[in-house]
């Protein structure tokens, strides 16, 4: 096979890859299994004298045979020959049983969810005194993300003991160090551990979803991708469910019943905590639709957070004032970086490596380069607070994350500004977000896990 027909081939396989990890009908975290059978059927028919255009057809009319997918993406190119290869009838029972078995699934660990947050109502722990709000604080990502993760170990078929054995291990010590460690009422490590525990969990949901992909740079993307669309889901359902407590204590208050009670003590918590599965039962059930949301409302804020930076950098400059950073502001100014990351990110996600350079890809690296701008001044005022009144819990836990955040974003900076001048692909930058994604949970670990006993649990 020659050297142009080889690249022939690659790029028809990566339109074919990229057309089945948009489509609802596969999970991403299967299309690499799918590829591997592609290439075989291909090498096999090139060994046997085929040229590489001619095998490439043929594969997917066999692998047609073996999955629905091949004759969805015959329907979408009608023009091509794919349709005269591998269109033909087929049953469409087994995939609707498996989605109607997935949302029963989904919904049971939703349910249990929504359970295990009432739990500890049980041993006389609710939700009238601080120290009670202060538990299920600690534990909040302890009720969710355990059912959240079991529920990818399902769907991926994840029943390696090896894998359930550490993942458990994870939750049962997340769960001993946020409820051993003697915190002092309203300390600061305590809201550090209550900030940071989910974080540092996230990544074993992550592990699970990426389905033994997690090694790869399209296995992490996914997760990311998953991330931002089920944020965007849960924001949807919250809404919903705020109009339906609504009408809920409004028709009952007709008829002199009321509902706060339940509303706050078990509706509000056991709602928000199966809802998490069923925004994860929807990206995974409606990835086609959620994926043409998440790129506008991307498109849609870059500008925006980009003109936010920039003016707030020009009236730094002008008018020649301190920053002035305080604990709130400290969290306000971190909470704007994570969301200029996740519009990178998703940004990141949502676009196809291979299209060249544009007016988009611009902004994006002045949303960057601003941001970094803003992470240096906010790192100096820090450091300005650190000499002046010495290491605290929340200024060294504000120091490191800065810091992880300055060395993303000076790199980023550096990777888009290469592609932009046509040195660089933006592969780089995809695989450099991605390869740093543990960096932030093992930040978010060493919070949970060293902080506490080195600041005396204050």
């Amino acid at each position: 096979m020659t050297a142009d027909q080889m690249n022939s081939l690659e790029e028809q396989i990566d339109r074919w890859r990229e057309y089945l990890r948009r489509r609802q009908a596969i999970h991403a975290v299967d299309v690499a299994e799918l590829e591997d059978h592609l290439r075989e059927q291909i090498s096999g028919l090139v060994d046997a004298g085929l040229d590489a255009d001619e095998a490439f057809l043929v594969a997917i009319k066999r692998l047609g045979n073996l999955d629905a997918l091949s004759r969805e993406f015959a329907h979408e190119h009608s023009d091509r020959l794919w349709k005269q290869l591998v269109v033909f009838p087929s049953d469409t029972g087994a995939p609707r049983a498996r989605a109607r078995t997935n949302a029963l699934v989904a919904f049971g660990f939703a349910a249990a969810a929504a359970i295990a947050i009432k739990v500890p109502a049980l041993f006389g722990l609710g939700w009238d005194q601080d120290a009670e709000i202060i538990f299920y604080l600690r534990n909040i990502s302890l009720f969710v993300l355990p059912f959240l993760t079991a529920y990818f170990v399902w769907k991926r078929q994840l029943f390696d003991i090896s894998t359930l054995r550490w993942v458990v291990a994870a939750f049962v010590v997340a769960a001993i160090f946020a409820n051993v460690y003697p915190f002092a009422s309203g300390g600061h490590t305590q809201v550090l551990a209550v900030l940071h525990l989910p974080m540092a969990l996230w990544m074993i949901v992550g592990v699970a979803y990426a389905g033994g992909r997690w090694n790869q740079v399209a296995g992490r993307m996914d997760f990311i991708r998953f991330t931002g669309e089920l944020f965007i889901y849960y924001v949807l359902i919250a809404m919903g469910g705020g109009v339906f407590t609504g009408f809920l204590a409004l028709i009952f208050q007709a008829i002199g019943m009321d509902m706060e009670i339940f509303i706050t003590q078990w509706l509000l918590p056991s709602g928000a905590a199966g809802a998490v599965l069923v925004g994860a039962w929807l990206v995974e059930a409606k990835q086609g639709a959620i994926e043409n949301m998440a790129p506008v409302l991307t498109r849609l804020f870059t500008p925006l957070f980009a003109l936010l930076f920039v003016a707030f950098l020009a009236a730094l400059v002008w008018t020649g004032r301190g920053m002035n950073i305080d604990r709130d502001m400290l969290i306000a100014f971190d909470l704007l970086l994570v969301v200029v990351l996740g519009l990178l990110l998703y940004s990141i996600s949502a676009r196809d490596p291979s299209q060249p350079p544009g007016m988009f890809d611009v902004l994006q690296v002045v949303l960057v380069v601003s941001a970094l701008l803003v992470d240096a001044a906010t790192l100096w005022a820090i450091a300005a607070r650190i000499s002046e009144f010495g290491f605290s819990p929340n200024r060294v836990a504000a120091l490191g994350e800065n810091i992880i955040f300055l060395v993303n974003l000076t790199w980023a900076a550096v990777l888009y500004i290469r592609f932009l001048r046509r040195r660089g692909t933006f592969s780089a930058l995809e695989a450099w977000q991605t390869n740093y994604i543990p960096v932030y949970a093992l930040w978010a670990a060493i919070v949970v896990i060293i902080f506490p006993p080195v600041f005396g649990y204050l």
